[in-house]
């Protein structure tokens, strides 16, 4: 995730290096899907900081696979390769996507209860076909000895020095063709639409002179779509930029695709919704 200052952007950069000071390895979690999270961090924070990833791990699960293999809510924790299978669509998109930074990534794949032998098998060997490493993870079982092999892994890749890092585009670039490359390479969109009123802030920025401004999508983590029930691997869509935002404090530009909204993500009755005050001001509701 990024967040909406300079700020963060400059603190993460500090707590990195002096990660990198202090110790062998730094990890960095770039949450959601690599179509935001990697993006982001590959295209803004590496770029404004100077860092060049050695190595990149892509975190999936057989439940996820299952997901955008079709499977319902319900069978999500029941094995079916045929799910898993269709849903790998999705997880060798975003290998794809690493590739396209110079970054050959290792997949991670946490274990569950659920996962059988066979699935698991299938989504190493196919990975193999695609010159990646895949690597059983037992952490939340095993603590750090269930993760010893992907350790060994990621540091192999590393010792390799077969990566080599670059941003996806041009900052120089207009904001309209930073998201059309954003949206076409990494999200697979066929076209990007702009609304009247996001055209128009594009004329804005030119006078502002903003076009220099890296792009912060913000977008359902759900599906390469802006469609959260497109899974798997979408094709033929496009990809509608609503408005903008401007954040010039960060140093970016945020485009907001469809209908996202973005408010941290909310329970489904806000615990708000229990909170009241008396007319002797007395509150209840806040535990």
């Amino acid at each position: 995730s990024i967040a909406f200052a300079r700020s963060f952007i400059c603190f993460s950069r500090e707590a990195t290096n002096m990660g990198m000071s202090l110790s062998d390895y730094v990890v960095t979690e770039a949450g959601f899907g690599a179509d935001l999270g990697a993006e982001k961090f590959l295209n803004i924070k590496c770029a404004v900081g100077g860092l060049k990833p050695k190595a990149i791990v892509l975190v999936a699960t057989l439940r996820a696979l299952r997901h955008h293999g079709g499977a319902k809510s319900e069978e999500y924790n029941h094995p079916n390769i045929d799910f898993v299978k269709k849903g790998f669509e999705n997880l060798e998109k975003h290998i794809e996507n690493c590739k396209k930074f110079g970054l050959n990534a290792v997949v991670a794949i946490n274990h569950f209860y659920s996962d059988t032998d066979a699935e698991l098998n299938f989504v190493i060997e196919k990975c193999a076909t695609l010159g990646v490493k895949a690597v059983v993870s037992k952490g939340w079982e095993h603590g750090g000895n269930g993760t010893t092999d992907l350790a060994k892994a990621v540091v192999a890749v590393i010792e390799s020095n077969t990566n080599n890092y670059h941003q996806l585009y041009d900052w120089s670039l207009s904001i309209e063709n930073k998201i059309k490359i954003i949206a076409t390479e990494i999200y697979g969109a066929q076209d990007v639409n702009f609304s009247v009123k996001a055209k128009t802030q594009l004329k804005e920025f030119d006078k502002l002179g903003v076009n220099g401004f890296p792009v912060c999508m913000a977008k359902t983590q759900k599906s390469f779509s802006e469609d959260e029930k497109k899974v798997g691997r979408p094709v033929n869509f496009t990809i509608n930029i609503r408005e903008f935002e401007l954040a010039t404090g960060a140093g970016f530009v945020v485009a907001i695709v469809g209908d996202m909204m973005r408010m941290p993500g909310l329970p489904a009755v806000p615990a708000s919704e229990g909170m009241d005050i008396d007319n002797d001001g007395n509150i209840t509701g806040l535990s």
